[in-house]
């Protein structure tokens, strides 16, 4: 059986923490519209960095989920210089967004011309060898959407990368990686699964957050 929800439902949560906990996701997201709106109508203090660069982001976040990597490519060196440098695996995926938006464009010489210049340096590192490998498969198909490395060219797959990007430059900018409402979620998990391992096997069954946010 699950906890009581007696134990915790009346347990006094401030407002100024909830309005807190909004805030920092929508600034984390870049709903600048949305941010202003909500400390109007709350009369939430402004946070002294809350517009800092955000439209810059949200510019760079929504041309890496177009699949204009490019385009993310030389904002984000605008924004936050050198950080692609400072972190290879970023800078591959988003290069891979660009590969792979070619080969959708049914642009295979461009494509293959771009792999061996701009992702072939990588393939000297083991790690990046197997996801290089797929990239290259996708040449030969016809319709690259029905091949078995079809996800590559998904909208998760870019949502994924964007993500990415976007928590890269907000640790660069000095803000937090996750908003505020993700590592009270992920800390509550972490938890209640220990809480169950040390109940055993007469505890209550494994955690489901799922579950918890259906209840």
């Amino acid at each position: 059986m699950d906890l009581d929800p007696r134990q915790y439902e009346n347990v006094a949560i401030n407002d100024n923490d909830i309005h807190s906990i909004v805030l920092s996701y929508l600034i984390h997201n870049c709903y600048k519209e949305s941010v202003e709106s909500f400390i109007t109508s709350t009369g939430t203090k402004q946070p002294a960095d809350y517009l800092e660069d955000m439209d810059k982001r949200k510019k760079i976040f929504h041309f890496a989920l177009e699949g204009n990597a490019l385009k993310a490519i030389e904002l984000t060196e605008q924004l936050a210089q050198d950080i692609l440098e400072k972190n290879k695996d970023l800078q591959f995926d988003l290069l891979s967004l660009h590969f792979v938006e070619l080969v959708c464009s049914r642009k295979c010489t461009e494509a293959l011309e771009f792999a061996q210049t701009k992702l072939g340096p990588f393939g000297k590192e083991p790690k990046y060898m197997e996801k290089l490998e797929d990239f290259m498969a996708l040449l030969a198909y016809k319709e690259p959407e029905k091949s078995p490395m079809f996800h590559l060219l998904s909208l998760e797959y870019r949502q994924q990368v964007a993500d990415s990007l976007n928590r890269a430059i907000l640790a660069h900018l000095n803000l937090p990686r996750y908003t505020a409402m993700e590592r009270l979620i992920q800390q509550a998990t972490v938890v209640r699964q220990c809480l169950n391992q040390e109940a055993g096997k007469d505890g209550p069954p494994p955690f489901s957050l799922k579950d918890f946010l259906k209840s």
